[in-house]
């Protein structure tokens, strides 16, 4: 895959481990001539360390052998995050730590959760792009707020604390991209 084409999200064979594609930086040329270079931020999937790869314009990377099989999640405890398999109703268990990024959009009946299979083991998941979450606590809504307002904090049913505009109140659902984390609409 040529480094032009590879996207957040991709799962690339990178000094023959699998790494997630985080973050895309391109650096144009700024002479004529020069080659475009194309800085990616990753996390290696195995041993779940940040790594950077630089690419220049022609050159590219393998995409990695992997599966990715829906699942559910189920439950949460202090050390681990348990999953199970749509298909095959295998358990699936992760570090709390491997997937903290994730666990503030996760709820019970979250649709679209992909786990990322890797030589017969889950090293871990992609959650959808957006996730529906309701408001638990945050000011009361003021009566004639525009849409284009100020914003307020709003905690939401996971814990996960985002700014949403004056006119929202609690009880209401909203959508969140899971990205970066940013309120989108409301549900």
């Amino acid at each position: 895959m040529l480094a032009k084409d590879i996207k957040r999200g991709h799962i690339v064979n990178y000094n023959g481990a699998p790494c997630l594609i985080e973050t895309i930086n391109v650096q144009s040329p700024s002479a004529r001539g020069a080659a475009t270079f194309y800085k990616y931020r990753s996390r290696n999937l195995i041993t779940k360390q940040k790594v950077d790869i630089t690419l220049r314009g022609g050159e590219s990377l393998n995409e990695a052998d992997f599966q990715k099989r829906p699942v559910k999640f189920m439950y949460s405890d202090p050390a681990e995050t348990h999953f199970l398999d749509d298909g095959n109703y295998e358990q699936y268990s992760l570090s709390c730590d491997d997937v903290a990024d994730e666990l503030k959009y996760l709820t019970e009946n979250l649709e679209g959760i992909l786990a990322l299979i890797y030589n017969d083991q889950c090293v871990g998941i992609q959650l959808p792009v957006t996730v529906e979450l309701k408001v638990v606590r945050c000011d009361p809504g003021i009566k004639g707020a525009s849409a284009t307002a100020r914003t307020k904090p709003a905690t939401l049913e996971t814990g996960l604390v985002v700014q949403v505009p004056e006119y929202l109140s609690e009880g209401e659902q909203i959508k969140v991209d899971t990205r970066s984390g940013e309120y989108l609409s409301r549900a």
